[in-house]
């Protein structure tokens, strides 16, 4: 099946927002096996959008709409679509009650246009949009499926995950399921030396790209039935753990603090931490993790010298070897540890400045037998990912 994206939002085209929708859409047609040949972008303008839209279901027998299906003025999807099929729209009294009751729920007064986001036309089906306002439309006419999604991304997501990809299986008729390895430690060039074997086959299909969090494969099998695609997806599992073994640190949808709170539970261990130059990062990535307090006793921003002290580092360390050293770093995670009572303690400090145009950030990490301290180049992210990638080894090593 053609299929076809159709990207809906004057803010688009203005550059105010990065299209991040179609990029995850045609991410994911390519699971369906479906044929995915143009991308379009367009405004907030009923005569264009009409015109794209029939363009669109001349030639393609899926599209795929995100954006436009909003209260306003401007939100002209559902018209554009009525128009371009001449079809009428019409007010679905159900889904008037659902979206009234929405509101009574929060609390608040529905506003009289949001009753636009309750119409329907004769060959649209509601489609569910468990996280927010407006639902979808599922339209099927002249053997040709126009999907219509709104455009805020988790919105789109999820009725993509739950109620869009589902019903398109039924189209699709090859089964292709893929599966994600997350390593780091790794370069690019050394993980593709390692898994070459399996790069050169085209089932299944490996690619290797590079990430925020490390090196990333990306498996992909296609079969008849979706058993015969799971046994060649296991198989080159089997061949990707054997290559990299421990430089993988998680599958799909893992990250990095998630990986890290598993083996945290698993050990019994609880985490406190001390951050200077990282101003909360590593904090807040490991707060995102479900039941995180079963693992993490908290965190302290001690961004001054005289922070850290009250924290309970020495000032001496401090005067002696300045407050972004390797000896401080180190005394950081021992007062963090010992202040919340934890096993384990990081503490990061660091800085950006002219004379060390590189950056210099140090990681001190201690649990009571081993301590240790990393130092990294500058950059928030990447030095919280390294604190993770070493609280993940040094768990590893307790056994």
């Amino acid at each position: 099946m053609k299929a076809e994206i159709v990207s809906i939002g004057t803010e688009i085209l203005l550059g105010e927002i990065t299209d991040t929708n179609a990029a995850y859409l045609a991410g994911q047609l390519r699971f369906l096996g479906m044929d995915l040949q143009w991308v379009s972008q367009v405004s907030d303008n009923l005569a264009r959008l009409v015109e794209v839209l029939r363009r669109a279901w001349q030639r393609s027998g899926l599209i795929l709409t995100s954006g436009g299906l909003g209260p306003t003025d401007d939100d002209l999807t559902r018209e554009a679509i009525a128009e371009m099929l001449d079809e009428k729209l019409e007010i679905a009294p159900s889904l008037e009650k659902e979206l009234r009751s929405r509101f009574t729920q929060w609390g608040m007064t529905m506003p009289l246009s949001n009753l636009k986001q309750a119409t329907l036309i004769p060959s649209a089906r509601p489609i569910n949009n468990a996280q927010g306002t407006a639902p979808g439309w599922w339209v099927e006419r002249d053997g040709r499926i126009l999907v219509a999604m709104p455009g805020p991304s988790r919105e789109l997501q999820e009725m993509w995950q739950k109620e869009v990809q589902p019903r398109l299986r039924q189209y699709s008729a090859t089964t292709i399921l893929a599966k994600t390895f997350k390593t780091f430690g790794l370069s690019e060039a050394a993980v593709g030396e390692l898994v070459s074997p399996l790069l050169s086959s085209e089932n299944p299909n490996l690619g290797v790209y590079a990430r925020a969090d490390g090196i990333q494969l990306r498996l992909i099998a296609r079969a008849e039935t979706e058993k015969e695609a799971s046994r060649i997806i296991a198989e080159g599992e089997a061949s990707i753990r054997a290559a990299l073994g421990e430089h993988i640190w998680g599958t799909d949808d893992d990250t990095l603090e998630m990986a890290v709170g598993r083996l945290l539970v698993e050990k019994g261990l609880s985490l406190a931490l001390m951050e200077d130059y990282s101003g909360g990062w590593l904090t807040a990535s490991l707060t995102d993790v479900p039941e995180s307090a079963r693992f993490f006793k908290g965190g302290l921003i001690a961004y001054s010298s005289e922070a850290k002290v009250a924290l309970g580092v020495d000032g001496k360390l401090i005067s002696t070897y300045g407050a972004v050293s390797h000896q401080v770093a180190e005394a950081m995670a021992e007062a963090a540890k010992a202040l919340l009572r934890a096993d384990i303690g990081i503490g990061i400090t660091g800085i950006d400045e002219t004379s060390r145009p590189n950056g210099v950030v140090y990681i001190g990490m201690v649990d009571g037998k081993n301590n240790q301290v990393v130092n990294r180049p500058r950059g928030k992210r990447r030095v919280t990912t390294t604190a993770l990638v070493e609280l993940r080894k040094s768990l590893l090593a307790l056994g």
